[in-house]
């Protein structure tokens, strides 16, 4: 249960992170992308700079080594691909394809399928809500309030 717990919380939290980019990236794609790299690191217990410089084919087995839940893994797989996007907008294709590839290594190394939309938060909801079994809450507007913690009183700090 507490292991569940944490992993929510988690999850959440990097749910919250990849949702605040998507204003951002309006902005400054540069700047979203940046703050993907650190809710990998966060979500991960890697440093993001390393694990982010691998080659797409080594990158799943540095996470298997590392022991990284398995849970994260789909959520980490999707917000590269939404980085990649970022990185496009940012003009920064080279940057954009090791992404998408280091994305799509995870997603084959662990069996999983990646979105065809990475700005598809409902889907991403959707993961979490089916994973977890409780309902999280998906702002009608991204300039809105993001999750609030707080919506989710079983979970203390």
């Amino acid at each position: 249960m507490i292991k569940q717990d944490y992993l929510m919380r988690m999850i959440l939290q990097f749910f919250e992170a990849m949702f605040k980019t998507w204003e951002k990236h309006k902005k400054d794609p540069l700047e979203a992308a940046k703050d993907i790299e650190d809710a990998i690191a966060t979500a991960t217990e890697l440093d993001a700079e390393a694990l982010l410089a691998l080659a797409p084919d080594s990158i799943a087995q540095i996470m298997k080594v590392s022991h990284v839940d398995e849970t994260m893994v789909p959520f980490v797989g999707h917000s590269l691909l939404l980085e990649a996007v970022y990185l496009r907008e940012a003009g920064r294709a080279d940057l954009a394809d090791l992404r998408e590839a280091q994305a799509r290594a995870i997603a084959a190394e662990y069996g999983f399928d990646l979105p065809s939309d990475p700005s598809d938060f409902d889907a991403l909801r959707d993961g979490i809500e089916a994973q977890f079994g409780c309902e999280v809450p998906l702002p009608d507007s991204l300039s809105e309030d993001a999750i609030d913690l707080d919506d989710f009183p079983w979970l203390k700090a």
